[in-house]
């Protein structure tokens, strides 16, 4: 594909061969889904070592244009990330087929009988960019959900993403499922994201970015077919005056600092002002020890001078690096203000030991994910038992949380009766 003519017309062929592929997936049986997931894992498995070359390659380019550590991370495989990837495969094979599954079942007075069932959504267009693992997860979550996809990965590492597709992709016809079940647009021509978001003559389904705020924003904007995303991950950690010291200064470091460049990363910290005189000194520390800058407001720079002093800009910013806004708050009250005017609607956590406490954070909070004494960092589908995920849904309609293979599934009403008919 070359000029935006060409790739228009390739595009539309992409488009009715994925749609050709949903009327055999919607019926295909789990046993050929699930084998075509594992041997996929195997596949990536037996090329890590090409995989890993080629990816290598990507990564110098990408330093050589001097991006962002958070984005190398993201780029980044590893023999360790890669028996992820493969470990996802076999979990999402594991997991129970969603087509089909019995959702509610009733009777009505005139003899009729109704079941809601699940099934799959179609025809699924994903775009995202520098995260090489996405090319799999959404692959293989989709396929088991009987959707077909169409996989548009970023230019940065279009050839590893490539690689990864290959193992997915050459799996599909020897387990009985369609070629075209899975799809990979293989230029990096803007065009191919613009058509994409056409919707390509009615033929998708579902559009789902995972990526940055302009990403994000592109597709909300342009997008002619449904949209499933989530902008910012601006998540926060809650230091509760009944909070355990040790917990709370365990999960504040490891909420930023495990993988600052994920949406799960911490961004915030909250502290109760009732906590905040006692808790500061060995909190600070262990968070400065493990690499994280400090900005707070004036309340916490009264406790600590030598923090930078945050701008209203900081309350509102998804760093993805090694940087910590603090605030202090009057008690879970004046911590739920703060993310009703702050926060992304991702993921936030309270550290406490008054359950009372948490019931009010758990309810008044209106996140996806709300956690209670453990690590923002487990906003994960794979840490939710869902196998994998395509991202965290932060809107309100449909999903919300780890989009997993249950996620990507619909419904339709089975009616049946007995030569019923309504009367005039």
């Amino acid at each position: 594909m070359t000029d935006d003519q060409s790739i228009a017309a390739a595009m539309k062929v992409i488009g009715a061969n994925a749609r050709a592929a949903t009327r055999k997936m919607a019926s295909a049986p789990s046993k050929h889904k699930n084998t075509a997931l594992r041997l996929a894992a195997d596949q990536i498995v037996e090329r890590q070592e090409r995989i890993l070359a080629v990816n290598l390659g990507e990564l110098e380019a990408a330093r050589a244009r001097d991006v962002s550590p958070a984005f190398i991370d993201r780029m980044t495989l590893t023999p360790a990330r890669i028996g992820e990837i493969a470990t996802a495969l076999r979990d999402i094979a594991s997991l129970d087929d969603p087509v089909g599954k019995l959702i509610s079942k009733w009777s009505r007075p005139n003899g009729l009988q109704i079941e809601r069932v699940r099934a799959p959504i179609g025809v699924i267009a994903i775009i995202y960019e520098s995260r090489p693992n996405v090319t799999v997860d959404a692959g293989a979550i989709c396929l088991k959900a009987g959707n077909a996809a169409i996989l548009r990965g970023g230019s940065e590492c279009i050839k590893t993403s490539k690689a990864l597709f290959d193992c997915l992709a050459g799996a599909l016809a020897p387990s009985g499922l369609p070629e075209n079940a899975l799809q990979f647009i293989e230029t990096t021509n803007r065009a191919a994201v613009g058509e994409l978001l056409s919707g390509l003559d009615g033929q998708i389904d579902l559009l789902i970015p995972r990526g940055g705020k302009s990403l994000v924003s592109r597709v909300q904007s342009e997008a002619r077919a449904p949209v499933l995303s989530h902008l910012d991950g601006i998540c926060h950690v809650y230091i509760d005056r009944d909070a355990d010291v040790k917990k709370a200064v365990d999960i504040t470091v490891n909420s930023k600092m495990r993988r600052t460049g994920v949406c799960g990363a911490a961004e915030t910290l909250l502290v109760d002002r009732a906590i905040a005189g006692k808790i500061w000194p060995q909190l600070s520390k262990s968070l400065r020890d493990a690499g994280c800058e400090l900005r707070g407001d004036r309340a916490i720079r009264k406790i600590d001078s030598s923090i930078a002093a945050a701008k209203e800009e900081d309350w509102r910013t998804e760093y993805l690096a090694p940087v910590l806004s603090v605030a202090v708050v009057e008690g879970v009250t004046g911590a739920l203000e703060h993310l009703e005017k702050y926060s992304s609607g991702h993921t936030e956590a309270i550290v406490t030991e008054n359950d009372e406490t948490a019931g009010q954070f758990l309810v008044g909070a209106d996140s996806a994910i709300l956690l209670h004494n453990a690590s923002t960092q487990f906003a994960d589908g794979g840490e939710f038992g869902l196998g994998a995920e395509i991202g965290i849904a932060t809107g309100r309609l449909h999903a919300r949380g780890p989009v997993g293979v249950e996620e990507l599934t619909t419904y339709k009403n089975i009616v049946r009766g007995h030569g019923q008919i309504r009367p005039n």
